[in-house]
C-alpha cells in the first residue's frame, strides 16, 4: 500500500468555491460499500436511503473565528495568526488570558523569544486582542508556535467574536458569502477549526423529516484541527503520523447505538470526524463502545481497519492522497472508492468542502 494509491487528478474547476443554493439541494452519490454499485441523487434523497430505526450519528462541534488578521506590535507590519487548539498546560486559563498553538505568517518574523506580538483591532480600530508569541510548538506540529492571548474585553470570547474570521479550507478563495453558511445549522459549542462538512448539507425541515420516520438522531463532538486539510507527505502511508484530537462522546448515544443494534437498525456516522469519535470509543475488552469526555484519539483508520461501530458514512468528497481517502477507502475498498471519484468527475460533480456528498452504505 503507497500513498499514491489514494491520488487521483482533481480538476480546480469542480473545487466547489461557494455552498449550493438550498443545503439539502446538493447532489448526492451513493454507493453501496460492498459491491461499489452507484446511483446518482439529491441531498435531501437520503431520506429514501434511511430507514426506521437506523441511528445518525452527527458532530456537533461549531467553527471557532480562529483567522485572526493583525499587525506587529512595533512594526505595523502585517501578521496572521490562526488558532488550532487551546493548550491546558502551560499557564492558568483566565477569562482574559489562555494559551494556544496557532501558526503565523510570517514565520520568519515571529519567532519565539523575539518578543514578537500581534494586534488584532476591532471594527472601530481599538485593539481587543494580542497574542505574543512565547514558544515552539511540538514535535509533528509543521512550524506551529504556542502563543499567550490577552484581552482587555470582559472576555476572550467577546473579543475573538470581536477580531476573529471563519476559517476556510485554503482552496476556498475569495469567498465573500454569509460564513454561518459554513457552519451546520446544529452546530453548538465552538471548539474547531474546521468544519464537518458533511453535516452541512442537512437543513432543519430534513432532520425534522428524518426523526418523523423514525430515525434517531444523537450527537459526538470531535475538535477538528486544521491538519484536516494536509496531504500524507510520506510514501508509506503507514509511517504517517497523524494528529491528536479531542472528542467525546457521550452516554446517552452510547445507549443509542446499542438500541440501534437492538432494533436492526444501521448506526450511520455523519462525516469522518463522527467516524473517528464512534470508532475510538469502542472498547476492545468490554466488545462494546464507552463513553467518552474529551478524550484524546489519534485514529488512523487505512484500509485493513476492522470497524466496530459505524454501518454506513454520510461525506464529502476528499483531497487526493489525504487520510480521510484512506479512511473512505478502508471503509468500501481502494477499488471502489476511486471508481466512485471517476463517476463523479465525469458527471461534473461539485467536490470538497463547499461540494456535494456521497452516501455509502
Amino acid at each position: 500500500m503507497r500513498t499514491s494509491d489514494f491520488d487521483y487528478d482533481l480538476p480546480p474547476e469542480l473545487i466547489a468555491q461557494e455552498p449550493a443554493a438550498e443545503r439539502d439541494g446538493c447532489r448526492l452519490l451513493v454507493m453501496d460499500r460492498h459491491s461499489g454499485d452507484l446511483h446518482d441523487a439529491v441531498f435531501r434523497d437520503i431520506e429514501d436511503e434511511l430507514r426506521e430505526g437506523d441511528l445518525l450519528v452527527v458532530n456537533e462541534t461549531r467553527v471557532l473565528p480562529a483567522r485572526l488578521l493583525g499587525a506587529k506590535r512595533g512594526t505595523g507590519g502585517s501578521a496572521e495568526v490562526f488558532l488550532l487548539r487551546e493548550v491546558f498546560d502551560r499557564e492558568p486559563r483566565t477569562a482574559t488570558s489562555a494559551t494556544w498553538e496557532v501558526l503565523v505568517r510570517p514565520g520568519k518574523r515571529l519567532k519565539p523569544g523575539s518578543g514578537a506580538v500581534v494586534d488584532f483591532a476591532d471594527a472601530r480600530g481599538q485593539v481587543a486582542l494580542s497574542a505574543e508569541v512565547i514558544d515552539w510548538a511540538g514535535e509533528g506540529s509543521k512550524g506551529g508556535r504556542i502563543a499567550r492571548l490577552t484581552t482587555t474585553a470582559a472576555s476572550l470570547d467577546e473579543a475573538l467574536h470581536r477580531v476573529g474570521h471563519t476559517p476556510l479550507p485554503p482552496y476556498i478563495r475569495n469567498y465573500a458569502g454569509d460564513e454561518e453558511l459554513y457552519q451546520t445549522v446544529y452546530a453548538k459549542r465552538e471548539s474547531s477549526a474546521a468544519a464537518p462538512t458533511a453535516g452541512l448539507h442537512f437543513t432543519t425541515q430534513l432532520i425534522e423529516r428524518l426523526k418523523a420516520k423514525g430515525v434517531r438522531w444523537e450527537t459526538v463532538e470531535l475538535e477538528v484541527g486544521l491538519d484536516t486539510f494536509r496531504i500524507v507527505e510520506e510514501d508509506d502511508p503507514a509511517r504517517h503520523q497523524i494528529h491528536t484530537e479531542r472528542y467525546t462522546v457521550p452516554e446517552r448515544t452510547v445507549r443509542a447505538i446499542a438500541e440501534a443494534r437492538e432494533r436492526g437498525g444501521r448506526v450511520i456516522a455523519v462525516g469522518t470526524t463522527s467516524m473517528r469519535s464512534l470508532e475510538s470509543c469502542w472498547d476492545a475488552e468490554t466488545g462494546r463502545p464507552q463513553a467518552r469526555d474529551r478524550a484524546a484519539t489519534s485514529l488512523f483508520i487505512l484500509p485493513g481497519y476492522r470497524f466496530n461501530v459505524v454501518d454506513a458514512l454520510v461525506t464529502n468528497f476528499h483531497v487526493p492522497r489525504s487520510t480521510l481517502m484512506m479512511l473512505v477507502s478502508a471503509f468500501s475498498s481502494r477499488d471502489h472508492v476511486m471508481a466512485a471519484y471517476r463517476h463523479a468527475i465525469e458527471q461534473r460533480y461539485r467536490l470538497l468542502s463547499f461540494g456535494d456528498a456521497m452516501f455509502i452504505r
